[in-house]
């Protein structure tokens, strides 16, 4: 994660560095090259460092204030993940996060602005925008449950008559024991889940494209660092502390794919 973070900053401010060269190199925009919307909705599926396979999803409505500048708002939900969680094999041949006790799940509403780096002809070529944003971090903390027997006696190879699906707790489902079976359904603990309040900032570039006036297709690449009071605690091991073992500070560095249309 630590590689990503620092070639994705890295790649950010060299491209920003480059691009006043690129704008001395443009021709002066002519009025025809002058935006023809005010209002700009895009959507799209978001990739990241502290994601899985597919790290959330994201909303962005843009309003422009002038020819390189706008503000937006948007909305952007994503599960965060702890950077050693290990998927495991039981005696059971289930399958589970090892000390993972819940998931997190957030929420976050952002605002703030957007300029132009190195405009794009009307219809055609790849637009440049430098975003930078700031809001809440909206935390759900979600238990995340396994199911566990408390038959006796407990084996494989015996017949299970108590197994229950409970949240993971170091103190009772130490993994050496063998009567972990397999993880709970997922939202098996949905109705426990604890609110965490924190904030987070964003830094981005965006690569638009798009032959059309009305529509917008592009790629957004930047970091987020996100901060909560108190350490929301993902994984939980017997006799370490919460705050020793997660994090306080989430930095991350993401890609976004989005479509959208104008007016």
């Amino acid at each position: 994660m630590r590689t990503s973070l620092v070639f994705g900053s890295s790649l950010a401010l060299a491209l920003l560095a480059t691009a006043p060269l690129a704008q001395a190199q443009q021709t002066p925009a002519s009025s025809s090259d002058a935006p023809s919307y005010r209002k700009e909705f895009t959507y799209g599926i978001n990739f990241n460092t502290r994601g899985g396979l597919i790290g959330g999803v994201a909303v962005r409505s843009t309003h422009l204030l002038s020819q390189d500048w706008a503000r937006f708002w948007s909305i952007e939900a994503v599960e965060v993940k702890h950077p050693k969680e290990q998927k495991v094999v039981t005696g059971y041949a289930g399958t589970i996060v090892d000390h993972k006790s819940n998931y997190l799940y957030v929420i976050r509403p952002s605002v703030g602005l957007q300029r132009v780096i190195f405009r794009k002809a009307p219809d055609s070529g790849v637009q440049v925008n430098g975003l930078f944003g700031a809001g809440p971090s909206i935390g759900l903390l979600m238990p995340y449950f396994i199911t566990y027997n408390y038959s006796e006696p407990a084996s494989p190879r015996d017949p299970i008559t108590d197994a229950r699906n409970e949240q993971y707790d170091p103190a009772i489902h130490d993994q050496e024991n063998r009567r972990i079976m397999d993880r709970a359904p997922l939202f098996s603990g949905a109705g426990d889940t604890k609110l965490k309040l924190g904030a987070h900032i964003r830094g981005a570039l965006s690569f638009e494209y798009g032959r059309y006036r009305d529509a917008v297709a592009g790629v957004e690449v930047g970091a987020v660092v996100e901060a909560y009071p108190k350490a929301p605690a993902i994984i939980r091991v017997k006799n370490a502390s919460d705050e020793s073992l997660n994090d306080r500070f989430m930095p991350s560095v993401y890609l976004t794919i989005y479509l959208g249309s104008r007016n």
